[in-house]
């Protein structure tokens, strides 16, 4: 995997939305695969600044968000819809019609509905991800096994407490179920960006990098992908070299 560090957390998310632009600007059909989650937010609002600045047009570009919370429908407030209509597609003029999001509070069906979706786009081009400390991506979580395909998953303690932010910090409020693309859908995109900041990502960042391939961190099997670049700033790569 390649690896790039930055001097701060404001200077990877502006990296990383110049690196979007210019992949929309090349292909404006793009499709992209996006995250929620803390580290998101920085990288969204570079990407609006820019957006507006440079007029870029991203009418025509699709995007697949990675999960949604069991039980909350697109209109609550607190689902990644609300996020993501918030921190970036209210402002960006992404097509409501292009913008692929799970519903939460739909039947068991809605994981296979999200699959033909992003089959029907010809998958994913370019897909950011986030890391969890538990090495989580998206929400497939460390277990004895991983589920390849879009599914829905049971949240760890420490996920659930990652996410009380969007729940006014109430531990209890943050659903104990979610709908996430699995491992198979995240590894064929055809390139993938790893977004980390942060001490506390940088043992979990160590063991990505460093560790073995394990269902136990399940970011290790981005070992396994042909396109991979990791971008991290400076506290989240404190580790790398020790491990």
């Amino acid at each position: 995997m390649k690896v790039r560090v930055f001097p701060s957390p404001s200077k990877a998310s502006r990296a990383l939305a110049r690196d979007i632009t210019r992949a929309v600007s090349r292909n404006p059909r793009l499709v992209l695969g996006l995250p929620t989650g803390r580290t998101s937010i920085a990288l969204y609002r570079e990407l609006i600044a820019l957006s507006r600045s440079q007029k870029i047009d991203f009418s025509r570009a699709s995007t697949f968000n990675l999960d949604e919370f069991v039980g909350l429908s697109a209109d609550d407030s607190q689902s990644y819809h609300a996020f993501m209509q918030r921190h970036l597609f209210d402002h960006v003029n992404f097509s409501p019609k292009r913008t692929h999001l799970l519903n939460g509070a739909a039947e068991a069906a809605e994981c296979r509905r999200y699959e033909r979706a992003i089959a029907r786009a010809g998958g994913i081009d370019l897909m950011v991800l986030g890391l969890g400390r538990n090495g989580h991506i998206g929400f497939n979580e460390p277990d004895r096994s991983l589920v390849t395909r879009t599914h829905r998953t049971h949240l760890k303690p420490s996920t659930r407490r990652a996410n009380a932010f969007l729940f006014d910090h109430r531990i209890g409020a943050v659903p104990h179920e979610a709908l996430s693309m699995g491992m198979g859908t995240i590894l064929q995109a055809r390139r993938i960006v790893l977004l980390v900041t942060g001490r506390s990502k940088a043992r979990a960042v160590a063991r990505v990098l460093n560790g073995r391939l394990t269902t136990r961190v399940p970011a290790s099997f981005l070992q396994l992908h042909r396109d991979v670049e990791v971008w991290l700033d400076g506290d989240a790569a404190a580790l790398i070299s020790s491990n």
